[in-house]
């Protein structure tokens, strides 16, 4: 079946003299983000309300006129203008959760420094690409690596600048996709773990390479080497550049082994059921063992994988004790705290291991919650 889907499609960019201009582009979009940014608290603190994205729109085009701000015009029109929807939309975000109180905390937008404000996006104009070079404003030519061909309507070019230095180019694109209907295979229940990355209910157990505690030596060694550089100088410059570079490999690393993993995983099963987990709690409580992890990417990936390979994902309830609960009988065991990995069930007499015991729990209640029956 082909449907439209939404596709992501990421080159890097050739690191010239002329990614200056690139700079002075994302430069101009920090002073507009900072600029009303400010007008939006002085406008809240007289007169307690707050302004529409269209009202920040006219008023961005009436101060591109004015010779103070002429060199906002380098800075295409739809390009500044998504900055004005970027602040709207943080701005969106925070009230929804001040409404509401549910989710992720969300926090009003802050000012943002030279470095911290890393990307403008360019829509319907203001861009060409032919073969591997993007045109940006009719005069600036940009060269990148075009390992893949892209298919479909360009909705959205964003050019980000990495705190590594290195420049890339996104684009959002609508693609007509064959999405295959869903395949023969087992179902299978997951739990994610601390010590074991992800323990299947078939008894698969599946470790994580852990990129991030591998790579701790390296990166001490380059936040020593950062340490002792003269603030402002180039050495400086360059020390915090090859800083970067150090997590830029961890993530993209951790991100590969991701994409291998859901693709197998996709494949070889039809219903796949995991839990709806609170990361950002554990996170508070394990620090950079969850953040080494990455939960919450890995599931976004396998959400992926499983549209394009005819796989069915299943959540359950952050809430079910999938932990605590008899995989045989049922029983409820409140006694079992975290450090317990092996129990013995006072009801049925059975021994379990906490993780695999986990997931053939969360395996029976997502079929049961999506199916209305169970494998036990």
């Amino acid at each position: 079946m082909l449907v439209e889907m939404h596709k992501n499609y990421s080159y890097k960019l050739y690191v010239t003299d002329r990614t200056r201009h690139l700079d002075d582009m994302i430069e101009i979009a920090r002073q507009i983000w900072n600029h009303f940014l400010a007008l939006q608290k002085r406008y809240y603190r007289i007169y307690g309300k707050y302004i529409s994205a269209n009202r920040m729109k006219t008023h961005l085009t009436k101060l591109k006129r004015l010779s103070r701000y002429q060199n906002w015009n380098q800075l295409g029109s739809q390009a500044a203008q998504d900055v004005v929807e970027r602040l709207d939309r943080s701005y969106q975000a925070f009230f929804d959760w001040c409404k509401n109180r549910s989710g992720p905390k969300k926090s009003p937008p802050k000012f943002r420094k030279r470095l911290k404000y890393r990307s403008f996006t360019l829509k319907q104009a203001g861009w060409t690409i032919q073969d591997n070079v993007i045109t940006i404003a009719r005069k600036y030519r940009f060269k990148f690596w075009k390992h893949r061909d892209f298919k479909g309507e360009i909705k959205t070019i964003t050019i980000k600048r990495l705190p590594s230095g290195d420049y890339y180019i996104f684009l959002s694109v609508i693609e007509q996709v064959f999405v295959p209907d869903a395949h023969a295979g087992n179902a299978v229940g997951i739990d994610f773990g601390l010590k074991t990355f992800l323990t299947l209910s078939d008894g698969t157990e599946v470790t994580s390479p852990e990129w991030l505690k591998n790579s701790l030596s390296d990166i001490r060694k380059a936040s020593w080497n950062l340490s002792r550089k003269e603030l402002g100088s180039n050495n400086r410059k360059r020390a915090r550049l090859q800083y970067e570079k150090i997590h830029e490999n961890v993530a993209n690393r951790r991100r590969d082994w991701f994409y291998k993993l859901a693709r197998d995983l996709t494949i070889k099963y039809s219903v796949i059921c995991i839990e709806d987990l609170n990361l950002d709690g554990m996170k508070r409580i394990w620090g950079r063992k969850v953040s080494d992890l990455a939960y919450s990417e890995f599931v976004k990936i396998l959400e992926y994988e499983a549209l394009i390979n005819g796989c069915e994902i299943i959540k359950v309830d952050r809430w079910y004790p999938s932990s605590k609960t008899c995989s045989s009988c049922g029983f409820l065991n409140d006694d079992i705290s975290l450090k317990i990995r092996d129990w013995v069930c006072p009801s049925c007499g059975i021994q379990h291991r906490r993780d695999f015991n986990a997931s053939v729990n969360i395996l029976n209640q997502g079929l049961l919650t999506r199916y209305g029956t169970s494998i036990a």
